[in-house]
């Protein structure tokens, strides 16, 4: 079993069974403790759980809330928003991923002629008082912590529709240009989101670079853009060139 699928697993039955022993997890997933440890200790460093005595219990603060996020690096958030704005024409349909950098972009979009398709409720409130810009709200399970919808009829919906652009936000850029979350509800709403559209932009800040996350949404082929106030020298942005990725700095 791939190291990243245990990780997945390993997450999974600690949100849902609280503290776990490292035997147990052993043999849940039918590797050896010291397998477990070295896992647990990845996951740990990631924040994603807390070492508890003989094994470890998801971390209360695997999700900060939206509001919380959205004052990190805001400046910079919002000067990439600007200009992932400046990307969308009139007449557009666009996708817009949950995410506190998508969200800067939607408040850019105030009075433009667009069709904008989201599963970010915040999204939704800052653009449902345009009557320029048609609106679109998925379907799914309201997370409400984080303002998003998720879930099987969120991945649904958006299988249904087409749309030019998509922008989206990740929790990291490994340095071969691989997106991560933190989120497995997440991924497959965003890997519906990336088939079904026409252009893929990724929204990072220089903290995504190489940020967290354990559970891979893509590979750097599957983005056209990447619009990042991230450091010339980040290597991420060397394997994204190289897979035909354009590069926007901010």
């Amino acid at each position: 079993m791939l190291p990243q699928r245990r990780y997945e697993l390993i997450m999974q039955i600690l949100r849902a069974e609280g503290p776990v022993a490292v035997a147990t997890l052993g043999t849940r997933l039918g590797v050896s403790q010291a397998t477990i440890r070295r896992d647990l200790t990845w996951l740990s460093d990631q924040g994603l759980l807390t070492r508890v005595r003989g094994g470890a219990a998801a971390s209360t603060s695997l999700e900060p809330s939206f509001a919380a996020v959205a004052t990190e690096a805001h400046h910079s958030k919002d000067a990439i928003g600007r200009r992932a704005a400046e990307m969308v024409e009139d007449g557009d349909v666009i996708l817009l991923d949950i995410g506190t950098t998508v969200h800067r972009l939607a408040a850019h979009l105030r009075g433009r002629q667009v069709t904008v398709m989201t599963a970010n409720m915040a999204v939704y409130e800052e653009l449902v008082p345009d009557p320029d810009i048609e609106l679109i709200l998925l379907g799914g399970v309201v997370r409400r912590n984080y303002r998003s919808l998720v879930g099987f009829l969120t991945s649904d919906a958006v299988r249904q529709l087409r749309a030019d652009k998509l922008f989206m936000g990740t929790s990291g850029v490994r340095s071969d240009g691989t997106l991560m979350d933190t989120t497995m509800d997440e991924v497959p709403v965003r890997r519906a989101m990336i088939a079904s559209a026409d252009q893929v932009v990724l929204l990072a800040d220089a903290a995504k670079f190489p940020g967290n996350g354990f559970a891979t949404v893509c590979g750097p082929d599957a983005l056209d853009v990447v619009v990042t106030d991230a450091d010339e020298g980040a290597p991420a942005l060397d394997a994204l060139r190289e897979n035909g990725v354009k590069v926007v700095l901010v």
